[in-house]
C-alpha cells in the first residue's frame, strides 16, 4: 500500500529535502524515522528538492508501507521519532499510481520580507530584512506581469539543468501585514531559484530601482542580469503542492 505524507519543516538547519553529502537533509531524517517505525527499509519520493535553508508548510512525500496505520494516527507515530524542526501534518492513503513528484498540478510558494530601520532577530529566521520603505502599490502593479506562460530565463540561476526555461505561473500576488510583505507565487513548475529572483526583482521595484512597467521587457530579454537579485533562502516557504486528491485517494 502507498501513503502520501504532508510535512512541515524549518529549513534553517537542513541542506534541503534531497540527500546531500554536505549536511543534514529532510529526506534522510524522515526516512530514518519511517524505517524505525515500520522496522524495514523504506524509500520515499519527494515532490520537490527545496534548497538549503528553504522552509516548507506543505511538502509532500510518497512511499510504500508494509502495513496499515490509520491516517489519523500515522502522523503522531512518525512525529514521535522526528526532531523538533520536522513534522508530519497529515497522512493520506493513495493509489499505487500516485507520485509525489510526477502527479503534481502545481505549487504555491511565499516569500517574506520585512521593512524596518533595524533588523528583528525574531523575524530574521523566516524573512528577509530591508531598511528601505517599500512601495506596495508598485510591487502589486509589477507582480501582475509575471502571470501566464513566459520564457523565464531572466529568472533562472546559473547551474540549472532544465531542458526549457518556459514556465506557466497561475498568479503572483503581494500582500502587506504590519511591517511585513509577503509575495505569493503559484504555478505549474519552477526554475532554479525562480521564486527568489522574482522576489528580489519585486523588492527592487518596491525600492524604486526598477519600474513596474519594466517587467515585461525584463522577461522578454531572457537575460539574468536584467532581473533583480536572488534573495536569501530563509524568506522562502513551500506553502502547498496541488494534486487531484479525489483521483488518487484510496477509498
Amino acid at each position: 500500500m502507498k501513503v502520501a505524507l504532508i510535512t512541515e519543516y524549518d529549513g534553517t538547519d537542513f541542506v534541503g529535502f534531497q540527500s546531500q553529502n554536505n549536511g543534514r537533509a529532510v529526506h534522510d531524517v524522515l526516512t530514518k524515522a519511517l524505517c524505525e517505525l515500520y522496522k524495514t527499509d523504506i524509500k520515499i519520493e519527494g515532490c520537490s528538492r527545496t534548497d538549503s535553508g528553504v522552509h516548507a508548510g506543505g511538502h509532500v512525500s510518497s512511499l510504500n508501507v508494509p502495513f496499515y496505520i490509520p491516517e489519523e494516527k500515522l502522523p503522531m507515530a512518525v512525529n514521535a521519532l522526528l526532531p523538533d524542526d520536522l513534522s508530519v501534518k497529515k497522512a493520506v492513503y493513495v493509489k499505487d499510481d500516485f507520485s509525489a513528484r510526477f502527479s503534481t498540478l502545481g505549487k504555491r510558494y511565499s516569500y517574506s520580507i520585512y521593512s524596518s530601520p533595524v533588523r528583528s532577530p525574531l523575524k530574521d529566521r523566516y524573512s528577509y530584512h530591508t531598511t528601505y520603505k517599500l512601495s506596495l502599490s508598485k510591487m502589486k502593479k509589477a507582480a501582475v506581469f509575471f502571470s501566464g506562460e513566459h520564457d523565464f530565463a531572466s529568472f533562472c540561476a546559473s547551474g540549472s539543468s532544465q531542458k526549457t526555461t518556459v514556465r506557466r505561473l497561475f498568479s503572483v500576488d503581494v500582500f502587506e501585514k504590519d511591517e511585513d510583505i509577503e509575495i505569493v507565487v503559484q504555478g505549474e513548475a519552477f526554475l532554479y531559484n525562480m521564486v527568489r529572483i522574482i522576489a528580489g526583482t519585486l523588492l527592487d521595484v518596491g525600492c524604486g530601482k526598477i519600474e513596474p512597467e519594466d517587467i515585461p521587457s525584463i522577461i522578454e530579454s531572457c537575460d539574468r542580469k536584467s532581473a533583480g537579485r536572488t534573495l536569501p533562502a530563509r524568506g522562502l516557504k513551500l506553502e502547498e503542492v496541488y494534486y487531484d486528491w479525489e483521483k488518487y485517494k484510496e477509498s
